[in-house]
């Protein structure tokens, strides 16, 4: 028997190729996640900012997944519409540039830097564990995770390599060079990319294979990025679940687009084929090391062409393409609100801040559906997507504080009056209050789930009619908050005051509640366990009232109004504020290390 071929070396040539595609992911993510963190938060802000031109759109989406990937990017432009903070068209050009993205890393990829892998994990570790700037440390694990991406491939490929004759005749019946083998190879590649989730890692295997000679052209590599194109919208779909219908079109118009790119690519294999040949062509007595590097650089620009070629394709027809998608995927159900925070109103502070408090409000009515929903997963009478929505609408609430924190300190630059400038303080202040309203939902959440795992935290029904009341409490409450966060009416301060009397009642009754479970408890009624759930339970409604209270008390500000006879002011970009000095650390760090102060 061939040694190759026992049992125990088709096991072995199994775990190190599937250990190598484990290095060149983990490698993948590594590297993205370091080079996410060390943007910062800017990455993930601006993307909602700067999609008001096609250009803009597409070059901001090529930049964020050349550092995070098409589909983690793609996944972040369902988000934002579901978030109400990007539109359908907006998101167009977006993913088109996310596609060419992709490719440009695979471009970094694909040069022989293999030999140079365990040298970028030795820098990255270093980096990563003796900097002190938090950017520094990021960026080493970047480079560790490049460095364990090629370490990966250099494994895959070094087990390949025996095997290639072997595997020649297997790969010859998914290769592009029929039209038979493109369309196995693209399905087979589609798939396995799906199941991934990783079109780079699909890329890269082709790569690998490429580099053990087992690929010897780029018609054979064809058919698995051609696969890699389509599987990976596999991601966004699975992402969209859930969501508003634009965010789930969105993610269909990813799709169709790849699906039309690798169309046309096939259609038009002959012409792009020479075509690739002629920007690195391969010499006909190359020896098979110098082979196999050409064939992963045609590969890589095979990537890339057919992405930029289709993205420039479809960009001028974006509108439209967004128009098509919108007829074909119909919805019955109304779409959700959109932001209000829009850059034109910039200009006019009074109609920005007016804005401002209609996107609290537009956030408070999410939040009170998952209040709602939170109800149901108390009573165990909900479903999966139930839970799900509860936690997609906490998400979209983390989206828009962000982008609120974004447009007030862009409004911050104008002239503004005092009453604006300090108005400004309590919409942020709102703001935060509403996003940690959505934490303690969720929590509610988590807290109904755990609980239904544990048989004997179930209650007689008048304890539970008890904190079931109080939870309707918490509900009328921050029902009051979303009428007092209408911009057009006039008695806000009324309303605020309406809240704060009917937050008194409420804390009354919680005080009952907590004291009839203690007493429960004493007295064996109710078990230790159910006590403890359902004292969190109290413990979380409260954090929701105190919160709304918390609204409440800013609405009564003399400052929080609007002035409709401003509604029309145009301002200026006021100028750059005088720098202030800086205090000396050496006074208060001696008030620190006094006996006194401790």
């Amino acid at each position: 028997m061939d040694p190759l071929m026992t049992p125990g070396a088709l096991f072995f040539l199994a775990f190190q190729v599937l250990g190598g595609l484990a290095l060149f992911i983990f490698g993948m993510n590594i590297m993205s996640d370091g080079l996410r963190e060390a943007a910062g938060q800017k990455l993930r802000s601006v993307l909602s900012v700067m999609t008001t031109r096609k250009l803009s759109g597409i070059g901001l989406g090529t930049l964020i997944a050349t550092l995070v990937h098409s589909s983690a990017t793609t996944v972040m432009v369902v988000g934002f519409i579901n978030a109400g903070l990007m539109s359908l068209t907006q998101s167009i050009p977006v993913i088109l540039g996310a596609n060419i993205g992709t490719t440009v890393s695979m471009q970094a990829i694909s040069f022989s830097l293999g030999k140079y892998a365990l040298f970028a994990v030795t820098i990255g570790f270093i980096l990563s564990m003796i900097a002190k700037n938090p950017k520094v440390k990021k960026i080493g694990l970047s480079i560790m995770g490049f460095g364990l991406l090629f370490l990966g491939m250099n494994l895959m490929s070094g087990a390949i390599q025996p095997y290639r004759d072997l595997l020649k005749p297997i790969m010859a019946s998914i290769s592009g060079e029929t039209t038979r083998g493109l369309v196995l190879g693209i399905l087979m590649a589609t798939l396995l990319t799906s199941i991934i989730q990783s079109s780079g890692a699909t890329i890269g295997m082709a790569f690998a294979l490429a580099q053990a000679g087992v690929l010897t052209s780029v018609e054979q590599t064809m058919p698995i990025i051609f696969g890699a194109h389509i599987g990976t919208c596999a991601t966004a779909l699975l992402g969209s679940i859930g969501t508003s219908m634009n965010a789930k079109r969105s993610a269909y118009a990813h799709l169709i687009f790849n699906i039309f790119n690798v169309t046309l690519a096939s259609l038009l294999k002959e012409p792009l084929v020479w075509f690739l040949e002629k920007i690195t062509p391969i010499p006909a007595d190359a020896a098979s090391t110098q082979l196999a590097e050409l064939v992963v650089r045609q590969s890589a620009n095979l990537h890339t062409t057919v992405m930029v070629v289709a993205a420039f394709l479809v960009l001028p027809f974006s509108v439209p393409y967004a128009r098509l998608i919108t007829r074909i995927f119909r919805s019955r159900k109304p779409e959700p609100e959109p932001s209000y925070l829009d850059d034109k109103l910039l200009e006019y502070p009074e109609q920005a801040v007016c804005a401002s408090i209609r996107e609290l409000q537009r956030v408070a009515k999410i939040c009170f559906k998952s209040l709602r929903l939170s109800g149901q997963t108390i009573l165990f009478a909900h479903t999966p997507q139930d839970i799900q929505a509860i936690k997609l609408n906490e998400q979209v609430v983390n989206d828009v504080k962000l982008a609120m924190k974004e447009y007030l300190d862009s409004l911050t630059r104008r002239y503004l009056s005092k009453r604006q400038a300090v108005l400004l303080q309590h919409i942020d202040r709102c703001m935060v209050d509403l996003e940690r309203i959505g934490d303690h939902i969720e929590s509610i959440c988590d807290l109904s789930l755990r609980r239904q795992k544990v048989p004997e935290a179930i209650v007689d029904k008048e304890s539970f009619d008890t904190l079931f009341r109080l939870y309707e409490n918490a509900l009328h409450i921050f029902k009051l908050v979303i009428d007092s966060l209408d911009a057009d009416k006039d008695n806000i301060q009324e309303i605020a005051q309406q809240i704060l009397r009917a937050r008194d009642d409420y804390m009354q009754a919680s005080l009952n509640t907590r004291s009839m479970f203690t007493d429960k408890v004493a007295q064996r009624s109710v078990t230790a366990i159910a006590g403890i759930f359902f004292g969190e339970y109290i413990s979380a409604l409260d954090r929701i009232v105190k919160h709304s209270k918390s609204i409440a008390l800013a609405e009564q500000q003399p400052q929080f109004w609007i002035k409709r006879t401003k509604l029309g002011k145009h301002v200026d970009m006021a100028p750059e504020p005088a720098q202030q000095t800086l205090v000396d650390p050496k006074d208060y760090l001696a008030r620190l290390q006094a006996e006194d102060y401790l």
